[in-house]
């Protein structure tokens, strides 16, 4: 018997293989509760997906680890709702500075600022460590009802036709086991459900090495600039004070043949690199030992399980790619799981998450394996991900001809735009766009015939907002949505993701809109997986 058929009926029952042991029923089984489990609970939350996060560790992720959020990934947490939030408890990156004989003699901003725009309001990497970032996700998470299963481990499984049988270890007194429509390994470079699976992770050869990690807290330096040290092995030692927090973060390549990350060996290490003495080193809070590795797995899908996060991905910390790709592979797939298991989507829907996103983790796999090998610590616009897009995708269809060198098109990252309601009252287009929801985006297009695409989209919640005409949702007073999702007159289809799935002329949009949502998206054309 199919899973759908009896997961919204039975909550737990006796399992057949265990004596005394129960079977939890949920849609999607989440192994790993980093950033990427954690933002894929919360979208699938939203989408009233039932799902069990469970995290091998006691705690959720320790230490500041990577810091980084760029431009692209706060868009995807303003749309998860946790964006003010995650912009109260971080801050920007501060000037570096260069340390030689007891003082700064030089400063400069590796982190490059980038004044925000109409299309992107968000124009700066946020400095958050990933021990906060974690802990935002997980009241996000609470706040929608989900929750995460600490100390429980996810042993072995096994797949068919229908689902997945997990079976779990944790502090419960009796064996656990899990039946779920799909099961989604977020449990790292290391992941065991990948080498269960069989699937190899390949990539190219960094030079071997280590840095040591550690959060610290200390007395003898100002909070104003990220400080560094040359080491005289070659390597260096960095000192970032972390916004929300009274800390430090240590990082120090290439310091010692054998890596030591015991408390004391840390405060020495700092001693006898910078002029600040052991003792102002007053707390050692977390440390970790970082050794540079590169790799992709060679699929990021086999059946009903997908790999998301470091489990598909293994990104050097350069250029600070690896948390953000995760997060994303987790907000692309997360949709498309809540089409396929709530609105009746073809399976063939989940594919299109490793066409899309296997391209997207090899190019950024590049860029960080290139930083790394030049060495430069510089982070530039290059690296925000705001042009991340998916042209070629089966799910994009540009229909329009003639468009002007340069036009957002179908595929494009669909970008935020100043406008107001019909009464004056301002309203971003984000704010239209956020949610579980796709978005039809109507530019001066009085024709459109709303009745039609309701239809196709049957029970998937479909939004449509006119711009111009004679009954408009939005206007556009200073023309910058105009400028930039011209050439009007136009209409797009924007996916939950916020990527331009269709664009399309107007005359044709109906029905064009309508084929699209019945051919991928919707239950119209099919019968639900």
């Amino acid at each position: 018997m199919a899973l759908n058929n009896v997961k919204d009926t039975v909550a737990t029952t006796a399992a057949q293989d265990t004596p005394g042991a129960t079977t939890d029923l949920v849609d999607v089984l989440i192994a790993g509760a980093g950033p990427t489990g954690l933002a894929l609970g919360i979208d699938l939350a939203r989408r009233g997906v039932t799902t069990l996060i469970v995290e091998r560790q006691p705690t959720l992720s320790r230490g500041a680890r990577g810091t980084g959020v760029q431009p692209r990934t706060q868009e995807v947490y303003d749309d998860l709702g946790l964006l003010p939030a995650a912009h109260a408890a971080g801050g920007v990156y501060p000037p570096m500075g260069l340390w030689q004989d007891g003082r700064i003699v030089r400063t400069h901003q590796m982190v490059e600022r980038v004044a925000p725009t109409p299309s992107t309001p968000y124009s700066n990497a946020l400095m958050l460590p990933q021990w906060r970032n974690a802990e935002l996700l997980h009241a996000r998470l609470r706040e929608l009802d989900g929750t995460v299963q600490l100390a429980t481990e996810l042993v072995d499984f096994a797949q068919d036709p229908d689902g997945i049988t997990a079976h779990l270890t944790g502090p419960e007194t009796s064996p656990r086991t899990v039946r779920a429509r799909y099961l989604v390994a977020c449990d790292g470079g290391a992941s065991t459900i990948r080498k269960q699976l069989g699937i190899r992770m390949t990539g190219p050869e960094l030079a071997p090495g280590h840095a040591i990690l550690a959060d610290v807290r200390l007395d003898g330096l100002d909070r104003d600039h990220w400080h560094r040290w040359t080491l005289p092995s070659g390597g260096f030692l960095a000192l970032l004070p972390l916004a929300g927090t009274d800390g430090f973060q240590l990082l120090a390549a290439a310091a010692s043949a054998e890596p030591d990350t015991s408390t004391e060996a840390v405060r020495a290490l700092i001693a006898e690199h910078t002029h600040l003495t052991a003792d102002q080193v007053r707390d050692v809070q977390w440390t970790s030992v970082y050794r540079p590795k590169a790799g992709m797995a060679d699929h990021f899908r086999q059946g009903r399980v997908f790999l998301a996060g470091d489990a598909a991905h293994i990104h050097s910390p350069a250029g600070g790619q690896g948390l953000n790709t995760s997060v994303q592979d987790a907000y692309n797939l997360g949709w498309k799981l809540g089409q396929v298991l709530r609105h009746g989507a073809p399976d063939a829907l989940l594919d299109t998450y490793e066409t899309e996103r296997r391209p997207i983790a090899a190019r950024i796999l590049a860029t960080s394996t290139r930083l790394h090998r030049s060495g430069s610590l510089r982070r530039g616009r290059d690296l925000h991900q705001l042009d991340i897009g998916y042209p070629d995708s089966p799910l994009s269809r540009e229909l329009r001809a003639d468009l002007p060198e340069g036009a957002r098109t179908a595929g494009d990252r669909a970008p935020d735009a100043p406008c107001t309601t019909p009464d004056g009252t301002p309203r971003r287009l984000f704010d239209v766009l956020r949610g579980p929801h796709f978005t039809v985006l109507a530019l001066d297009a009085p024709d459109l015939d709303p009745a039609a695409l309701t239809r196709a989209a049957g029970s998937t919640p479909l939004h449509i907002a006119h711009v111009g005409g004679p009954t408009p949702d939005l206007l556009d007073p200073e023309g910058h949505l105009r400028t930039t999702y011209g050439p009007a007159p136009a209409v797009h289809l924007i996916r939950p993701d916020g990527y331009i799935a269709v664009s399309t002329p107007p005359e044709t949009a109906t029905e064009s809109l309508t084929k699209a949502l019945e051919a991928h998206f919707t239950a119209t054309s099919h019968t639900s997986s």
